[in-house]
């Protein structure tokens, strides 16, 4: 049983090493999968998009820093002392 395509494009390796800006082009700023034998082996994540994941991984870790927090004493401080 193969993997599941987590995008709505792929591309072979071996198109890939041929034209690749012709695959980015192509996926019109979505998510590429690199296929070895049709088989997913990598994703070619746009740049925009891969920064838009590392803020949501980031606003994941706030909240679950938030939610373990909840509850604990509050301490005062003045952005003068710090």
């Amino acid at each position: 049983m193969g993997k599941p395509l987590l995008a709505d494009f792929g591309i072979s390796i071996s198109e890939l090493k041929k034209n690749p800006s012709a695959a980015i082009r192509a996926a019109d700023g979505a998510p590429v999968a690199i296929l070895n034998r049709n088989t997913p082996e990598a994703y070619l994540v746009p740049a925009d998009a891969w920064e838009a994941i590392l803020d949501a991984l980031d606003d994941i870790e706030l909240a679950r820093i938030v939610r373990e927090r909840q509850g604990q004493e509050r301490i005062r401080a003045s952005i003068d002392d710090l």
